[in-house]
Order: structure tokens, then sequence, then C-alpha cells
């Protein structure tokens, strides 16, 4: 498997995964498939409001689980093997915008565990792909699509 095709998770994020999976193919498939046999006893499907959002509903949660089961076929654990003097998946980083004061604390995780607002950024979104190789103190500069900013790396752990 080359490094294209890896979903990096740590192990967390694993347990997650496969808990959300299990959740949606042993409790909600059941549910909604209850809810669509319910639907099609009432009769005309053509105006039947309560079959059409069941099918919709039933569309999302396989597209998910497509991509939960293809997602756990391609998962790596990110290994937790302590600080590192370069930032990497699994790094945490805090970082200084110039021009700023306030420093902001971010975990370098894979795309399936980002979670920007509770300080979890993917190692694909721009500001992760910035600081993937780099060394505390240098600065990296993030193109986002209101233009540069450059980042000072305070700390790697």
């Amino acid at each position: 498997m080359n490094d294209q095709n890896v979903v990096y998770v740590t192990k967390e994020g694993l347990e997650k995964m496969k808990e959300e999976l299990e959740y949606l193919t042993k409790v909600k498939r059941p549910e909604i498939s209850e809810r669509l046999q319910a639907a099609i006893s009432q009769g005309d499907l053509s105006e039947n409001a309560d079959y059409s959002f069941a099918k919709q509903e039933q569309a999302f949660m396989e597209g998910r689980i497509i991509d939960l089961e293809d997602s756990l076929r391609r998962a790596k654990v990110i290994k937790d093997s302590g600080p590192g003097d370069r930032v990497r998946v699994g790094s945490t980083v805090t970082i200084l915008e110039n021009g700023f004061d306030e420093e902001e604390t971010y975990r370098i995780v894979g795309v399936q565990e980002a979670d920007p607002a509770n300080g979890y950024i993917s190692n694909e979104s721009p500001i992760g792909r910035a600081l993937l190789g780099a060394k505390a103190g240098e600065v990296v500069t993030v193109e986002t699509p209101s233009g540069g900013l450059e980042l000072t790396i305070k700390t790697i752990s």
C-alpha cells in the first residue's frame, strides 16, 4: 500500500471508526429498514414523505458505511513514538501566526479524525501540509484562499 492510499488514524480514532461502523450496520441499518417497511405498507410511494425520507437516510448511511469500510481497510495507526525534531502525523505542534500574540496548538491527524475546533487538523489540510517535516523555530508559509500565512513553529511534541 503506498502512502497516498493510507488513512492515518490514532488508536482512539480507529476504535471510534469501528464503533461507528458497528452502530450503523447493527443498529441504524435495521431501524431504517423497519421504517422503510412501514412506509411501503402505507401504499402509494410516489407521495409518501416517510418513504422518501427513509430512502434518503438509507442512501446517506450506506455511503458512510462504504466510506468507513474503505478507510478501515487502508488505516494505518499513528505510532506515538514521543517527541521528534520534525513535525509528522501524530505530532502536537504549537504555532504562532506572525503578527499575532496568541499561540495555537494542534495535533496533526489523518483526514478521518480532523476536528479543527478541538485542535485536530488533517495532515492533508493546508496548515497540516505546510507543517509536515518542519522543525521547531522554523517559519512556514501556508497558502490559503485568502493569501499566505506565516506561522512560526514554537514546539513539537
